[in-house]
């Protein structure tokens, strides 16, 4: 191309596109931004896993303050003298002045002793209530992790928190977790329980007498406790808590029972008396089965006969109606019952026959239901043996009319073994061995107490035991077998009874045994029908036996 001709041709210039130069500079910045988007990503899962892994020495302990109490000692009954005893300590913490200005030490911790389900927790909840401070809670086993040094780091935390927060409750639940005796376990101790028990030594040392921090602790078992917890200066008081007796227990039925419907001629005093040996969890359970059946009768309001099937549920388990028995199985498990009931009827130191049943409830076949008339603590060497006597009565009226034995009475057997064995070494109820108990109960590696049993006696001690244990089972057997042999008519009456109705109540059990008419009142209003049937008319008022004789027949 010649000069000339270059310079007639019209050059045109066009910018470039925008979009170009973003998408050159997004090829440069994405990877970049993505980079450093994973790298903080990482540094963010790095920062929580440290948090997390810091905060396993951080208190577990539930904090309830004490502005709006949700427990006073209102909502506890049946435990008069405890509350006695708490009251002092709702005044320390409401006016402790009173106490400094006399010289007086406030106490530092108040251990709680009493079965399950006695009302311990509640107790030391209403305390709390009462006096309107903050409340801590927490269970003994919640100190212990897999990590060495957290439980002791746990303690010191909650203890820091309580100082702050005082005055204020510290409620440590199933103390025996961590308190127990030191030098138990592999190698002779357990050095992470170890460590967190010395810290709640230390800490509750560490207490100024103004602190205003109470330490209350709750177990069943104050046997195995540590020492040093028990010491004055760390846990000065111990509040007993006993199974309410029957004003106690009609106390705990009335508040229970409040806000429920219970019909005009519901008396919570005779449904107490029919519950000897019921603990608070125990009577809220049957306040509430009460209530659940009432519901499930369609019924605006619970009446006696849904509390004494309540009553029977809890302490018996539900019927077992679907069960289908074999005619030679119901014959068999008539007579068995009727045996524990003829004898438990004829021995003047047994307790009342209050039902007898061969419609099998829970694992057990039929049930013969005794119950004691009163809430004695205690039991005679008699009593013990018209026990046994009645218990040995399925057996023996098996062996009289059938000429064989059955597996029915496994329970029996190993129940009055238990009774026999403790009579001879545990109460000395040997008049050959003499009043001494034989057996010491010993804390073994691992596991804790009662795991095994150190002998403190010698092999022919051993085989006199044995022999006492022998004769008492013997000589029960030979008294069944007597009062059976004597009174078959009776027994024959009451199996003929159990066939035809299954459930014999007192009142039947007692006109079958008697030949007379039953004295029972007519049932003022029938029950109907439910989706589990049960029986049209009221079942016995009756609570727990200390000896049940369940039959598996």
């Amino acid at each position: 191309m010649t000069a000339e001709a270059r310079d007639k041709v019209e050059w045109v210039v066009e910018r470039p596109s925008d979009w170009g130069n973003i998408i050159a500079l997004l090829g440069y910045t994405l990877p970049a931004i993505f980079v450093v988007g994973i790298i903080y990503f990482m540094l963010r899962q790095a920062q929580g896993t440290n948090n997390q892994a810091l905060s396993f020495g951080k208190s577990r302990a539930r904090m309830f303050t004490g502005d709006q109490p949700t427990v006073t000692f209102e909502d506890v009954a049946g435990a008069e003298e405890a509350k006695e005893e708490l009251q002092e300590i709702v005044e320390f913490l409401k006016e402790p002045e009173k106490f400094i200005s006399l010289g007086a030490r406030i106490p530092k911790g108040v251990l709680l002793v009493g079965s399950p389900g006695t009302g311990k927790t509640l107790l030391a909840k209403a305390v709390s209530g009462e006096a309107g401070v903050p409340f801590f809670s927490i269970s003994g086993s919640e100190f212990v992790e897999m990590f060495v040094g957290v439980g002791a780091s746990r303690v010191r935390d909650l203890f820091d928190q309580a100082k702050r927060h005082s005055p204020c409750i510290v409620f440590v639940d199933e103390i025996d977790a961590v308190g127990r005796h030191r030098g138990a376990g592999l190698g002779g101790s357990h050095d992470e329980r170890e460590q967190t028990l010395n810290q709640i030594l230390v800490e509750m040392d560490g207490f100024n007498t103004d602190t205003n921090v109470i330490i209350m602790a709750a177990t069943n078992r104050p046997d195995i406790l540590d020492p040093a917890l028990l010491r004055p200066g760390r846990f000065d008081r111990r509040v007993v808590l006993d199974r309410p007796d029957v004003k106690g227990r009609e106390a705990i039925f009335k508040v229970h029972a409040r806000g429920k419907p219970l019909a005009p001629d519901i008396d919570l005093a005779l449904i107490a008396k029919a519950t000897p040996g019921f603990v608070g969890a125990d009577i809220e359970n049957v306040v509430n089965e009460a209530a659940i059946l009432a519901a499930r009768r369609n019924r605006k309001s619970i009446i006696r006969a849904d509390f004494e099937e309540a009553i029977e549920r809890v302490v018996l388990g539900p019927e077992r109606r679907s069960r289908l028995i074999q005619p030679k199985e119901k014959e068999l498990t008539a007579y068995h019952e009727g045996g524990h009931a003829v004898v438990m009827r004829s021995l003047p130191n047994s307790d009342p026959v209050r039902k007898v049943t061969i419609i099998p409830r829970g694992i057990a076949g039929g049930v013969t239901w005794s119950m004691p008339e009163d809430d004695s603590a205690h039991l005679t060497r008699a009593k013990l043996k018209d026990m046994l006597a009645g218990a040995l009565g399925g057996r023996a009226a098996e062996e009289i009319v059938f000429g064989e034995i059955t597996t029915g009475a496994s329970s029996d057997l190993q129940r009055i073994t238990e009774i026999a064995r403790a009579m001879v070494t545990r109460w000395g109820m040997s008049d050959k061995l003499g009043p001494m108990t034989f057996g010491k109960k010993e804390e073994l590696v691992f596991l804790g107490k009662e795991i095994g049993e150190q002998r403190d006696f010698s092999d022919a001690v051993a085989e006199q035991i044995d022999g006492e244990v022998r004769s008492l089972v013997q000589e029960a057997h030979e008294t069944a077998l007597r009062i059976l042999n004597e009174n078959r008519h009776i027994l024959d009456a009451v199996a003929k009874k159990l066939i035809e109705v299954e459930t014999l109540d007192m009142e039947d059990f007692e006109a079958a045994y008697t030949g007379q008419p039953s004295t029972k009142p007519p049932t003022a209003e029938p029950v109907p029908s439910a989706p589990q049937p049960v029986p049209d008319r009221p079942a016995p008022a009756a609570g727990p036996t200390p000896f049940p004789v369940p039959s598996g027949a």
